[in-house]
């Protein structure tokens, strides 16, 4: 793959019997941990230009999730072997899994950045690990369910709700592809666009970008919501520590309803909102927002 701006030498273990992740693990051992989290249907490439700006000084650790970027992609069918379950609960215990694998264990203090489907990822494990939790880096994400007067967006139900949904995505890579085209303000450029949607290169390659929209819990019904509910009524408890909240006002999914409600649970919150920038924020506005997250962090060591 041509990855511009990704010189990094992934790491890999296994969370599961048979089942391979990728993650980086850039800089010095002993540096203050930085834990970044992408969503659907991105990567951690997503991330390499905060990597970048943070890896003289800081640890970044920074996953693939199984099914996604450079990770193994296991199919779910009951007789699959291996067989790998595509459910918040499982990105949760993935994580888990992880930084005992890298050595970020015990009382270890984490820097919980996380983007999109990320952030219920790194909030469901903030729920038996919040003490560890002592800065938060916010951007374009939930931690809680729908706000109200928020509706599903049609994109979102299409591939969520109904088979045909399914089948646009896996057979033309729909919604990798067209994120990449529809997530930004600033058009990528045509090399970053392809590497974004590389790793879904094919029917079986491209199953967790429609199983993470699958999950996606709105009811009491659904089996991400009590993950979902018990992480949205915790993040008040979350407001005595440093956070900073970077935010593409022009995300149709992300929108302005869930920054209010990341601005009011979190009111001492450091907020950069942009009018002109999308959902995939650190591409439209990077060359700000990462000096403003390198300089965040180091207004509040741990």
């Amino acid at each position: 793959m041509n990855l511009p701006d990704y010189p990094f030498t992934p790491v890999r273990f296994q969370p599961r019997p048979g089942i391979t992740q990728s993650y980086l693990d850039e800089g010095p051992r002993d540096g203050e941990v930085v834990v970044a989290l992408h969503g659907n249907p991105s990567w951690s490439y997503y991330w390499r230009h905060l990597v970048l700006g943070l890896r003289d000084r800081y640890r970044v650790i920074v996953p693939d999730h199984v099914g996604m970027g450079l990770s193994d992609k296991p199919d779910d069918r009951p007789t699959a072997s291996p067989r790998y379950d595509y459910t918040l609960q499982s990105r949760v215990e993935d994580l888990a899994a992880l930084l005992r694998h890298a050595g970020v264990g015990g009382d270890t203090p984490v820097t919980l950045a996380v983007h999109d489907w990320g952030g219920m990822i790194g909030f469901g494990w903030a729920l038996e690990h919040a003490a560890r939790v002592r800065r938060l880096v916010l951007l374009n994400t939930a931690a809680f369910p729908m706000p109200a007067g928020k509706a599903m967006p049609w994109q979102i139900a299409l591939g969520r709700d109904y088979f045909v949904g399914e089948l646009v995505i896996r057979l033309f890579n729909a919604f990798a592809a067209g994120a990449a085209w529809l997530g930004v303000e600033r058009p990528m450029p045509p090399e970053v666009r392809r590497a974004y949607v590389a790793p879904y290169d094919s029917w079986r390659n491209r199953i967790a970008t429609v199983r993470f929209m699958q999950d996606i819990p709105l009811g009491p019904g659904d089996r991400a919501w009590p993950l979902l509910e018990a992480a949205g009524k915790a993040l008040p408890s979350f407001a005595d520590r440093p956070a900073f909240i970077g935010w593409g006002l022009k995300d149709f999914v992300f929108d302005h309803l869930f920054l209010e409600r990341f601005r009011a649970d979190l009111p001492g919150a450091e907020v950069h909102a942009f009018e002109d920038a999308g959902h995939y924020v650190l591409e439209d506005k990077h060359e700000v927002l990462v000096p403003a997250i390198r300089a965040f962090l180091d207004a509040h060591p741990l």
